[in-house]
């Protein structure tokens, strides 16, 4: 059932919040602005480094002796990443010939989401309703229920045990007749199931454990029909081992530990070679480049996914510093809607207004911004998105010129 909690705020402390959002606001609006600049300079550094790496590398047919001549040189090659490591989780009985071996953690608990309405009242004042759900979800950490606002709820989770996230990796994995460092080691994906066979003797420890929880039935009784048999409360299938009654439908407190492994297989790979290793491309501009892929992947290919992700990136940057700025620009000009929510429908009529203005205002200077970082980068890039940032400047101040002007 949702819980509902009803604030007013004072025309007053309104104003008083809308100053506040003035300094909120001009912080955005600077780290937007920067952010914007910072991310133009990052894209062509990073595509600079790519094409200087992708023009340097050379394709290596064969890495199962070592060549003397490519010491010092960037390479693409395709091997098998191999170890000979056992990683191994006693506390569960896990131990495989891996690259990597991780353990996943979920509790089943309550969580508490909310939804805020608000309502502008006459003079200026302001109702905030907050309505409070719940419901049971698998969490990597548990909930602190006791900060939960329905006092309904509060102080129903807990767990019947609690568990550390962890993942280990092999400490020498071969890539042909040359060692991978770590954060080639790290980034190898395509994680498959682990299987887990806990000890006799480990179950009955975390049994006992479980039955002296407050939550759990009471010990093994004759007289008690319900009692739980103690073997009940662990579970094991394939990589899972699951805390709780009923696999099938989880309860509050229930706690599902998975693993899973990361075997040898095939990978391609771009490394400068050194020794008996690889270490990262630097490019003339300071950039480093490395990278690599499961699967055999061409070189080609694997600078085009490079160039890919630094376009995505840059857009997702762009995008977030464009909300800065006009987000910023909404903040600071917001002093304006608060001064006219003395009357709710006339500030309603200003806020449209600033937020139009501010989106208008934000984008011509996210441009702008976008264009002096061009012009400092690129020049035949950057002149045409600063005609159109100053165009769309120009064009904001005549509509703000001919809404100033008197009706005849």
């Amino acid at each position: 059932m949702a819980y509902q909690e009803k604030t007013t705020t004072t025309y007053g402390s309104r104003l008083s919040n809308s100053l506040k959002g003035i300094v909120f606001g001009l912080i955005a609006f600077v780290v937007g602005t920067v952010l914007l600049f910072w991310n133009e300079g990052n894209f062509v550094k990073t595509k600079r480094a790519l094409t200087e790496a992708e023009g340097a590398v050379v394709s290596v047919a064969s890495v199962d002796t070592r060549a003397p001549e490519l010491e010092g040189k960037l390479i693409h090659a395709a091997a098998k990443a191999n170890t000979a490591d056992v990683l191994s989780d006693s506390a569960f009985g896990v131990s495989e010939n891996a690259i990597a071996l991780a353990r996943e953690v979920e509790y089943y608990q309550w969580v508490e989401e909310s939804k805020t309405e608000t309502r502008d009242k006459m003079g200026g004042g302001q109702e905030k309703i907050t309505t409070y759900t719940y419901k049971k979800k698998w969490c990597s950490d548990p909930e602190d229920s006791l900060e939960f606002h329905d006092p309904a709820y509060q102080g129903k989770n807990w767990t019947w045990l609690r568990f550390d996230e962890q993942t280990q990796y092999a400490d020498t994995v071969t890539f042909g007749a040359y060692v991978l460092p770590d954060f080639f080691v790290e980034s190898i994906t395509g994680a498959e199931s682990a299987q887990v066979q806990p000890t006799a003797e480990q179950t009955a420890t975390w049994t006992a454990t479980i039955a002296k929880n407050p939550h759990a039935p009471a010990a093994d009784n004759a007289d008690d029909e319900e009692t739980v048999p103690p073997a009940q409360w662990v579970h094991t299938d394939g990589s899972t081992v699951y805390f709780g009654l009923e696999p099938a439908t989880p309860a509050i407190g229930d706690v599902r530990v998975t693993f899973s492994k990361v075997p040898p297989k095939e990978v391609s790979l771009i490394g400068r070679v050194q020794g008996d290793t690889f270490v990262k491309y630097v490019a003339k501009n300071g950039r480093t480049v490395s990278r690599l892929e499961v699967g055999m992947v061409s070189a080609e290919e694997m600078f085009a996914h490079a160039q890919s992700e630094n376009c995505i990136f840059t857009w997702l940057f762009r995008l977030l510093g464009v909300v800065l700025v006009c987000g910023g620009l909404r903040g600071i000009f917001g002093i304006l809607e608060a001064l006219a929510k003395v009357i709710p429908p006339l500030g309603t009529i200003v806020g449209a207004g600033i937020t139009l203005v501010s989106l208008v205002l934000g984008g011509a200077w996210s441009l702008l911004w976008i264009a002096i970082a061009w012009l400092t980068y690129r020049p035949l890039v950057g002149i045409p998105l600063l005609v159109v940032a100053v165009g769309g400047l120009i064009w904001l101040k005549g509509k703000g010129r001919k809404a100033a002007a008197p009706t005849a």
